[in-house]
């Protein structure tokens, strides 16, 4: 049901759009709890897997900063204006496939599943690192944009 969601919104998103801001922070939202809800889950006793997560969110924050797609404010409504673009397909469909990835090799390959864990967490934290810092920098710009307007 999630891939059916990510590669909707994404196949949406080829196409020039309007939307509030609100809504436009329903994906980051999303892959930013699916990142953090695996935190907790792996090697009991081990921090390992948090260590492999923070630092994996720590160094992909900057970059969903740093790299903000591009948008403008209707000035009547407030609401953004987004040129389409294959990225949000692109991009929700290569996280979805390393989520699946690291879950299915985790359950099947016992020997691997150490590694497996700590490959997950990075991949999770990545995710959720990448997703605040692009919330934060739509968020950011979205005032600049409407401050400038009034």
């Amino acid at each position: 049901m999630l891939l059916a969601y990510l590669v909707w919104q994404g196949v949406q998103a080829l196409q020039p759009r309007t939307t509030p801001i609100w809504r436009a922070l329903v994906l980051p939202v999303v892959f930013i709890v699916w990142g953090m809800s695996r935190i907790g889950f792996g090697l009991q006793g081990s921090t390992w897997p948090l260590v492999a997560w923070m630092t994996a969110a720590l160094v992909f924050l900057p970059l969903g900063v740093l790299t903000p797609r591009p948008f403008d404010v209707d000035h009547k409504t407030g609401e953004i204006i987004r040129p389409g673009s294959a990225f949000a397909l692109i991009r929700n469909l290569v996280v979805f496939s390393l989520q699946y990835a690291v879950g299915v090799i985790s359950a099947i390959d016992a020997a691997d599943r150490a590694l497996a864990i700590i490959v997950g967490r990075a991949v999770s934290g990545a995710i959720a690192g990448y997703f605040i810092g692009s919330a934060i920098a739509l968020l950011v710009a979205y005032r600049r944009k409407r401050a400038a307007i009034a």
